[in-house]
């Protein structure tokens, strides 16, 4: 199993933040970055910090987990990824999905209905803009190209009706997810994905991937707990609270644990979440696994 780390996007950093960890980062032994997105949050803009990414990482594959692509336009966020892409060297995966936050859809004006099956509408169109097939009659096509003709696209899936739509278009599904790790619920998850693709008469193999929040360090428990809570808070505070209160990777041993959990159910690549923008969590991370 791969393992990947996600910038500190969604907690306050800097300039200087950012150089850090792409660098530490590009240079350590992980197998990819991420980035993900929220809008009405304190986050920094996903595609933003992607180009950064994409200027101050030579070998590292770059990841969005995810776009919440039925709050943007396709043909725009088409030559956006395209154009970090190039930015890369080719080393760009689209992580798309639909959300869950109708506030971020509302935010910027984006309807919140029927945004599965604009998805699918929406994932076609990309490919056409990619492919060179100009938006509209008479229009020129939409550059750049990507630098091998397509971007990977994975969605961001959790349920047999979502997995069996990722199915028809995805490379993969960036989905089976437990806040507490438990290898039954992922192993469980990891089938779903695989069922979804025989089912669609598929005879490759989905990239299955997921994501983690942990913390290390001073405060560690205390810091996960807040993190969640205030991610997780636009659900109601019961309901953050009580996921908030199940988070537990906040020692070297629980993310041991974590990772074992994840190898043993079949996942492909695991994507870490920091839940500080303090570089050195790096440091500890790598020492907690021994990599």
């Amino acid at each position: 199993m791969d393992i990947a780390m996600t910038l500190p996007t969604m907690v306050p950093h800097t300039r200087a933040d950012v150089l850090a960890w792409c660098r530490t980062i590009d240079d350590g032994p992980w197998s990819s970055l991420a980035v993900p997105e929220r809008i009405t949050y304190t986050s920094h803009d996903l595609v933003v910090e992607l180009a950064a990414a994409a200027a101050l990482t030579e070998r590292v594959r770059l990841w969005s987990t995810i776009v919440v692509l039925p709050a943007h336009d396709a043909v725009d966020m088409a030559k956006k990824m395209a154009s970090i892409d190039v930015l890369s060297g080719g080393r760009l995966t689209m992580g798309i999905g639909v959300g869950g936050r109708e506030d971020d859809y509302r935010a910027v004006g984006a309807p919140f209905n029927r945004r599965w099956a604009r998805m699918d509408e929406q994932v076609a169109t990309m490919r056409k803009v990619w492919s060179g097939e100009p938006p509209f009659e008479g229009a020129d096509p939409v550059g750049p190209p990507p630098v091998h003709g397509d971007i990977p696209l994975v969605s961001g899936s959790m349920g047999p009706k979502a997995m069996a739509r990722a199915a028809q278009w995805a490379d993969g599904v960036d989905g089976p997810w437990t806040i507490t790790g438990g290898t039954v619920g992922l192993i469980e998850g990891v089938e779903m994905v695989r069922q979804a693709w025989r089912d669609a008469g598929r005879d490759d193999q989905p990239h299955i991937s997921t994501s983690a929040w942990y913390a290390l360090g001073p405060d560690a428990g205390d810091r996960l707990k807040g993190y969640a809570y205030d991610y997780l808070r636009i659900f109601g505070p019961d309901f953050a609270q009580a996921m908030a209160d199940r988070a537990s990777s906040n020692s070297a041993e629980a993310l041991r644990g974590l990772v074992e959990e994840c190898a043993a159910a079949g996942i492909d690549e695991l994507f870490l979440v920091p839940t500080t923008a303090d570089v050195s969590e790096i440091d500890r991370t790598r020492d907690a696994l021994g990599v």
